[in-house]
């Protein structure tokens, strides 16, 4: 049975609600839409309307990418140092780091999820992620699997 749900353009391609079709032919229906494209865009809302409302909160993040990307890196190095990190530490995981998805939610909180690149900071199968407040402050840094 197929599923239709409201498509919303955007800069970064079409926002589609997400499924996943298991093997046995049952399609679960998620309760976000996402984009294609790398880094994996995904808003968090069932809500076409509320998901098109959330677009500009990308386009902020977009505007500053770079900015954003060092701000979690540094708040992930920060997080798992005893001490105060030096300029090096912080650079390294700049570049080891990678953005594998930006999740916005309801109410304008933005979640970065990193792949470790050169697996020398993380264990395999664990990643780290940084979420932001409406405001862009770092409000946790988590380590998921």
């Amino acid at each position: 049975m197929p599923y239709e749900f409201a498509r919303i353009p955007s800069e970064w391609g079409v926002f589609t609600r997400a499924t996943t079709t298991l093997t046995d032919g049952e399609v679960l229906v998620h309760n976000w839409y996402a984009a294609d494209v790398e880094p994996e865009l995904l808003v968090r809302t069932s809500d076409a309307a509320e998901a098109a409302a959330l677009l500009p909160v990308l386009s902020a993040f977009f505007e500053e990418r770079a900015a954003w990307h060092r701000r979690a890196t540094d708040a992930i190095v920060r997080r798992f140092s005893e001490s105060e990190p030096e300029s090096a530490e912080l650079d390294e995981a700049e570049s080891d780091l990678v953005l594998s998805s930006v999740e916005v939610q309801p109410g304008g909180d933005v979640l970065l999820h990193f792949d470790d690149s050169c697996g020398q900071h993380f264990m395999h199968g664990h990643w780290p992620a940084v979420r932001f407040d409406a405001s862009g402050s770092v409000m946790e840094v988590t380590v998921e699997a």
